[in-house]
């Protein structure tokens, strides 16, 4: 299996250079919330309103920094890695296998409204297969998961 992955890294990292590699600039929120998805269906946002790009944050009950602190873990377990960290807000990246397209997934903690908003989106190309959708979906359940522990 090792070799498998050695594989598809090396096909993933030639590949991955021919698609930009960091935003043209570094994302942050705007107005205290996270940046809008644009008009391409391959952003979702819980902070969306509109049913194309809308997905539910990620809840949590209890200690908010222990929900946040999880979430960290999560995501490089995942295969994410975490480009910056601010007070309430987190910027990591996920390279897609194979095609070497990378996604930018962005984090907010709303400690008072009991959730982490949260934005994934592909820095190229107009449809991601459902793939940031399917991501959010997977790290809510690995966070309800991981806060039982």
């Amino acid at each position: 299996m090792d070799l498998l992955k050695s594989a598809v890294d090396a096909v993933t990292g030639q590949l991955s250079g021919l698609w930009p590699q960091t935003p043209s600039e570094k994302p942050v929120l705007i107005d205290g919330k996270l940046r809008p998805c644009q008009w391409t269906p391959n952003c979702v946002s819980s902070e969306s309103c509109d049913i194309v790009h809308h997905v539910d944050p990620l809840a949590f009950s209890g200690e908010p920094n222990l929900a946040w602190a999880a979430l960290k873990e999560l995501i490089v377990r995942e295969g994410g890695t975490i480009q910056d960290e601010q007070p309430k807000y987190l910027w990591s990246t996920f390279l897609i296998p194979v095609f070497g397209y990378i996604d930018d997934v962005e984090f907010r903690l709303a400690e008072d409204e009991g959730v982490i908003h949260v934005r994934s989106a592909a820095r190229f190309g107009f449809y991601d297969l459902n793939v940031n959708r399917a991501r959010v979906d997977q790290l809510r359940a690995a966070l309800i998961m991981a806060l039982k522990e």
